[in-house]
């Protein structure tokens, strides 16, 4: 119990940085293009881990990689900035909010794992805290926006559970660099060619792009894979409702916003939701383990 909880703790620590990225792209990044922040985010990243790891991959692994990069690094993160640019941040976290309730039912079917009621009940409330926390009366929906916002969720819902299934027999720091580096990659050819070339950055610029890339990027993504690694793919993105969460922390204390009594409320559903989601798989797993104990055939 004790191993599961700091695995819990270790990646929760992964979203919570991930919720001051639209606090950096606003700040610090407001002249850079969507794309091209998505790039300088991942390739330097995870061609630092690749220098400290010295290996790549081989034979289907190439390929797995990729798909894995595209959809947990190169795709999610170049939606997020899309939505990030074009809606308020409030708005854009509110969308991306349904990516729990995509990975239940994904994983139903690529894992064969099994619909629980209460995750879903928690996912719904999730959402819902987030919408509390982060909606505002005045908030305009921009349709690319929010369109990049679900696409990204997906993205990222697909690229969790895959994680899940696919597993090579390397170590947690490789096989994060190997996807943050074909990520990256990716988004090369897409950040030269579909976007403006990137302004001379200054050093509040720089400052920003360290951030994202050792900090949003690397460490974060090693924490976030061991996490998907160790634990069931729904408790681990019910963990994510943690970044708009950090997100409104952030402008509370950096940005003078106040807090309100709808908010206040948003965060007592999402630490309910992470609570029921958690308290639902933990509930399962004495049982599951006894079937298999009963299952299995005497050696």
């Amino acid at each position: 119990m004790r191993i599961r909880a700091f695995d819990l703790l270790l990646t929760a620590v992964a979203p919570a940085i991930w919720g001051s990225t639209y606090f950096v792209t606003t700040e610090f990044l407001p002249g850079f293009s969507p794309m091209t922040v998505a790039m300088l985010r991942a390739l330097p990243a995870g061609l630092l881990l690749l220098l400290i790891v010295r290996q790549l991959p081989s034979g289907i692994w190439w390929g797995r990689i990729f798909v894995l990069g595209a959809l947990n690094i190169s795709i999610f993160l170049s939606l997020l900035f899309v939505s990030a640019y074009r809606l308020p941040g409030g708005v854009a976290a509110t969308v991306g909010a349904v990516q729990p309730l995509m990975v239940i039912l994904l994983a139903h079917f690529l894992l064969a794992t099994p619909i629980r009621l209460a995750a879903i009940l928690a996912a719904l409330a999730g959402a819902a805290g987030v919408a509390l926390l982060v909606l505002s009366p005045s908030a305009a929906l921009d349709k690319i926006g929010v369109a990049a916002g679900l696409a990204g969720a997906a993205s990222m819902a697909c690229g969790t559970v895959l994680t899940r299934k696919w597993q090579p027999p390397v170590s947690l720091l490789t096989f994060t660099a190997w996807q943050l580096t074909a990520g990256g990659l990716l988004l090369v050819p897409v950040a030269l060619i579909a976007e403006p070339l990137m302004p001379v950055p200054t050093a509040t610029n720089l400052l920003g792009l360290v951030w994202l890339g050792l900090v949003s990027s690397a460490l974060a993504y090693v924490l976030w894979f061991r996490g998907v690694a160790r634990l069931d793919s729904a408790v681990v993105s019910s963990l994510g409702f943690l970044s708009p969460v950090t997100a409104m922390l952030l402008g509370w204390l950096l940005l003078n916003q106040t807090l309100s009594l709808p908010q206040i409320a948003g965060v007592v559903l999402v630490i309910g939701s992470i609570w029921l989601v958690q308290r639902s798989h933990s509930r399962s797993q004495p049982s599951s383990a006894a079937a298999v104990r009963t299952s299995a055939p005497e050696q």
